[in-house]
């Protein structure tokens, strides 16, 4: 590899690690001519995904646009960028798992925003109006009413006690046939 900072064509791996839950290899080098020390991630070389824009312009799928606009929507909030960074792993796993050659920008924003809804909901309002181009303030109130009835459906679904804790009786499907 070679050294970002003096050109020289080889470089000493010190340390190698997973990285990006396992979808790559960061790996920590030292220059033997300058000895400064650098890192790199070697990662898989899939298949070009083709995002379709609202115009129909077609351009490659990008990680690092999906982590822009992470990054935009939380502004000033208390999110870890590894939180961020992760999350834009999990879409761009999920994006190329689809399988598909191309993918509508619009699947990837709902991606975005199926995540973000559990991390930040002020980031989430701030990615959803960017990405659903709300017209006016009545747009992005109706966009929080449903945030929050949502949370209150999870609430509920949380709140409740299972009839039978799984494993017993026929909770699991299966018959006592001892009596």
């Amino acid at each position: 590899m070679r050294c970002p900072y003096c050109g020289y064509h080889d470089s000493r791996v010190l340390d190698s690690r997973p990285a990006e839950d396992g979808a790559a290899i960061r790996r920590r080098r030292e220059c033997p001519r300058c000895e400064r020390r650098f890192t790199t991630f070697e990662r898989v070389d899939p298949a070009p995904v083709m995002v379709v824009k609202r115009d129909g312009r077609r351009e490659p799928f990008d990680r690092a646009k999906v982590l822009g606009g992470l990054l935009k929507a939380r502004g000033k909030r208390p999110i870890p960028t590894e939180v961020l960074e992760s999350l834009a792993a999990e879409v761009e796993r999920q994006v190329r798992n689809l399988g598909e050659p191309e993918v509508p920008s619009s699947r990837i924003g709902e991606m975005v925003m199926e995540r973000l809804r559990g991390v930040d909901e002020v980031a989430f309002v701030r990615f959803a109006s960017e990405y659903r181009r709300f017209q006016d303030v009545q747009s992005i109130v109706e966009e929080v009413e449903r945030l929050r009835a949502q949370k209150d459906r999870e609430e509920q679904l949380r709140r409740q006690v299972p009839l039978l804790p799984l494993g017993e009786g026929r909770a699991n499907g299966k018959h006592d046939s001892g009596r």
